[in-house]
């Protein structure tokens, strides 16, 4: 992989997990903002039957438009876009916040069987995902879910070749969901990298806004 970009400002898209918004990022996008740099979190159309994976990305690219320094961030089923996102607009970094990695032809609702994926069944919604975020931010999450339509979770990822785009992975080391054992595992297995490490859950926007965005920050001038 190429070096990482260097300069500032950027512009940070900001790309969502699964049933999720663009809400998630509204913590981060306040703190990138105040340091100068341009924010666009984006809604994928994931309510959509018709809407597939490279649908979203196309959503993605139509929210940034034209952008110098260009860092695309994805978290958790975020990651299944992401990288299509590279195809369409001239990227300079890809980050993955605790986020799923694809392999070509592989359909997202078959990764969790495909790394071996085990959920902490005996958890509920917010023990599972948020058990660090403010228990008002939480609730607040928990109103803006959305259901996801089934032609993204079964359609195969129509990406050929992983980007020819630096990439960092950033794991959360509370999270619970994709504990970080089994993520190290998962991104050394299928990107060849040791991953960057953060504290907080899996909802880390959320608990730890400040640190999140100093820390993408801090990947423009590794």
């Amino acid at each position: 992989m190429s070096e990482a970009p260097q300069g500032r400002p950027a512009t940070f898209a900001l790309i969502h997990g699964g049933g999720s918004s663009a809400w998630d990022w509204h913590l981060v996008e306040a703190e990138l903002r105040a340091r100068g740099h341009r924010t666009v979190a984006v809604d994928l159309p994931i309510e959509d039957e018709s809407a597939g994976l490279a649908d979203y990305a196309d959503a993605v690219a139509r929210a940034v438009g034209e952008a110098d320094e260009l860092v695309v961030v994805a978290h958790s089923w975020g990651g299944f876009v992401a990288p299509l996102v590279c195809d369409r607009l001239p990227v300079k970094l890809l980050v993955l916040v605790t986020a799923m990695i694809p392999v070509p032809g592989e359909p997202p609702g078959e990764w969790w069987a495909n790394t071996g994926h085990r959920s902490a069944e005996d958890l509920d919604t917010i023990a599972q995902f948020m058990h660090d975020v403010p228990a008002e931010l939480a609730a607040e999450e928990l109103t803006r879910g959305r259901p996801q339509a089934e032609k993204s979770s079964v359609e195969p990822w129509p990406g050929t070749v992983w980007p020819d785009v630096p990439t960092k992975f950033l794991l959360c080391r509370d999270d619970r969901f994709f504990p970080p054992e089994f993520m190290r595992r998962v991104v050394r297995e299928r990107l060849g990298v040791v991953p960057d490490e953060i504290g907080g859950s899996h909802m880390v926007m959320l608990s730890r806004p400040k640190e999140l965005a100093e820390r993408l920050e801090a990947y423009l001038t590794v």
